[in-house]
C-alpha cells in the first residue's frame, strides 16, 4: 500500500511517517524544503517528493500533516488530483473547516475522514494514545472500505479511538488544548515578569507543583507558531479565552476585598464540576509515586548493573551505576563512562531487557553435566536453574544417563542451557554445585 504523507518532512507529519514506515508501508513525503525533505528521506529510508499532486494521484492514502493555517490551502491544492478509490486524512486538530472542504472538493469514490492524533510529534508509539476520528458522510462508516480497516489498524495498535462530529471535536478542543494552552502559557509569562527562576522554586516546591511546572514546560516548549494556530483558527477560541479572563478577574477581585465567603463559593462550585476527583486524586497520586520510586530504584542501584532505555531514541544502555545526581545517571560500560539526563531515561525491568535482548544479542547455547542422587526431581533442579539465574533464556532436560560410569544410587543430568552470556554457565555449575552435585 502507498502512504503519500504531505508534510511529513517536520513536525507530526514526520512522526507518522516513522511510526508507519515501521509498519512496512510504502510512503512518499513531501515539504517545501528540498534539502530538508532529501535528508529526512534517507534518515527514514522513504520517498521524497516536492510535488505534492503527484503524490497524491499515486498514493493509496493520503495524509495531510501540514501547519493549521496551511491545511485548507493544501486540500483545495490535491483534491481533484486523488486517484479513485483512495482515502485523504487529515491531522490538524482544527476539524470543522478541513471537514468542509473534503466534503466539497473530493470526488464521489475518494473517501475522507477527518482525523486528529491527540498526541504530539515526540510519541514514539501508538500504543495508548488518543485518535479522535470524525466522519461527515455517515455511510462511509457502514459502506465505505477505508473506515472500518483505519479503525481495525488502530484498535490493533492499542489506539484509543473517539468517534466525533467536527463540530463536538472543536468544542472539546476549545477546552481541551486553546484554554489549557492559553492558561499555561499566561502562567508561564507571569513567573517570567515575577523575575522568579523556576529552579530556585523547585527546592521549595513539592513533587505535584514540580509536576506542574512539567506539564507547562511541556506546553510552552512547543513550536510556538502551532500554539498560535491553534488558538486563531479554533472558531471557539475566543469564548474560551474570555470565559478564563473573567475568572482571573472575578477570582482577583475576591480577594482584594478579602471576600472570603465568595472565594469560598467559586472554589467549591469549580471543584464540583471537576468530574471525578477522587479518580484524579489517584492518578495524580500515580504519577507523583512513579517518580519517587525511579529515584528510589536509582539510589539503591548504586554499584549494581542495571539497564536504561532513551526514551526517545530507544537506545538501551547496560552497565552499572556509579554516579546519581537530581537531573543524570552515570554509568560505568566496560572502560567507558555514560551520562544520562533523568528526565530522558525509563528503567528496564527484567522482562522489558529480555525481550530487548532477544531482539538485539545472539543467543548462546551450552550444555552441562552433572551427577545427582537418584531420588534427585530434574524438573525441580531445571526450574530452579531458570529461576535463579539471572539472563537465563530457557533450560532443557536433554539426557538421564544411568550406565556403567554412574554409581547406582546416582543419576547422571545434562542440562541445555540459553542464555545472552557465555559466563552465565559458570554461574549454572555454582548452584548445582551447591544443590550437591558433581559436575562431570
Amino acid at each position: 500500500m502507498k502512504i503519500g504523507i504531505i508534510g511529513g518532512t517536520r513536525g507530526l507529519g514526520k512522526t507518522l511517517t516513522s511510526l508507519l514506515k515501521k509498519e512496512g508501508y510504502d510512503i512518499t513525503i513531501t515539504g517545501r524544503d528540498q534539502t530538508i525533505g532529501n535528508t529526512v528521506s534517507q534518515e527514514l529510508e522513504v520517498s521524497y517528493s516536492s510535488d505534492n499532486k503527484k503524490t497524491a494521484s499515486s498514493s493509496d492514502i493520503v495524509i495531510v500533516a501540514v501547519p493549521i493555517a496551511s491545511t485548507n490551502k493544501v486540500i483545495k491544492e490535491i483534491a481533484k488530483s486523488m486517484k479513485p478509490g483512495s482515502l485523504l486524512l487529515d491531522v490538524t486538530s482544527v476539524k470543522m473547516e478541513p471537514s468542509k472542504l473534503m466534503d466539497e472538493l473530493l470526488d464521489k469514490d475518494v473517501e475522507f475522514i477527518p482525523t486528529h492524533p491527540v498526541f504530539g510529534p515526540r510519541t514514539t508509539n501508538l500504543n495508548g494514545q488518543v485518535v479522535v476520528l470524525t466522519p461527515v458522510r455517515e455511510k462511509q462508516k457502514i459502506e465505505g472500505k477505508w473506515y472500518p480497516k483505519v479503525v481495525e489498524f488502530l484498535k490493533n495498535h492499542k489506539v484509543r479511538v473517539i468517534e466525533s462530529t467536527p463540530e463536538e471535536h472543536d468544542n472539546m478542543m476549545a477546552v481541551v488544548q486553546v484554554l489549557t494552552h492559553f492558561s499555561y502559557i499566561s502562567t508561564a509569562s507571569a513567573i517570567k515578569k515575577l523575575g522568579i527562576n523556576i529552579k530556585d522554586t523547585r527546592k521549595f516546591a513539592s513533587p505535584i507543583y514540580n509536576l506542574m511546572v512539567d506539564m507547562i514546560s511541556r506546553i510552552v516548549s512547543q513550536n510556538p507558531f502551532l500554539t498560535y494556530s491553534i488558538q486563531i483558527e479554533n472558531e471557539n477560541g475566543e469564548k474560551v479565552r474570555q470565559a478564563f479572563s473573567d475568572s482571573v478577574i472575578e477570582l482577583k477581585e475576591v480577594l482584594a476585598n478579602h471576600d472570603e465567603e465568595n472565594f469560598v463559593k467559586i472554589a467549591i462550585e469549580a471543584t464540583k464540576n471537576m468530574d471525578d476527583i477522587k479518580c484524579a486524586l489517584g492518578r495524580s497520586d500515580k504519577a507523583i509515586d512513579s517518580q519517587s520510586h525511579e529515584i528510589s530504584f536509582l539510589k539503591n542501584s548504586i554499584g549494581k548493573k542495571i539497564a536504561l532505555q532513551h526514551i526517545y531514541s530507544e537506545e538501551v544502555h547496560i552497565g552499572v551505576l556509579k554516579d546519581l545526581n537530581p537531573d543524570f545517571v552515570t554509568l560505568q560500560t566496560g572502560k567507558n563512562e555514560k551520562t544520562l539526563k533523568i528526565a530522558n531515561i525509563r528503567i528496564l525491568d527484567d522482562e522489558d531487557l529480555l525481550n530487548w535482548k532477544l531482539d538485539n544479542e545472539s543467543i548462546k547455547t551450552h550444555s552441562i553435566s552433572c551427577i545427582f542422587p537418584k531420588s534427585s526431581d530434574k524438573e525441580i533442579i531445571k526450574n530452579a536453574i531458570k529461576d535463579v539465574i539471572y539472563d537465563i533464556i530457557d533450560v532443557k532436560v536433554t539426557d538421564v544417563y544411568t550406565g556403567h560410569q554412574i554409581d547406582d544410587n546416582s543419576v547422571s543430568l545434562t542440562f541445555e542451557i540459553q542464555s545472552f552470556d557465555k559466563l552465565t554457565v559458570l554461574s549454572v555449575e555454582k548452584l548445582l554445585k551447591g544443590f550437591g552435585g558433581i559436575i562431570r
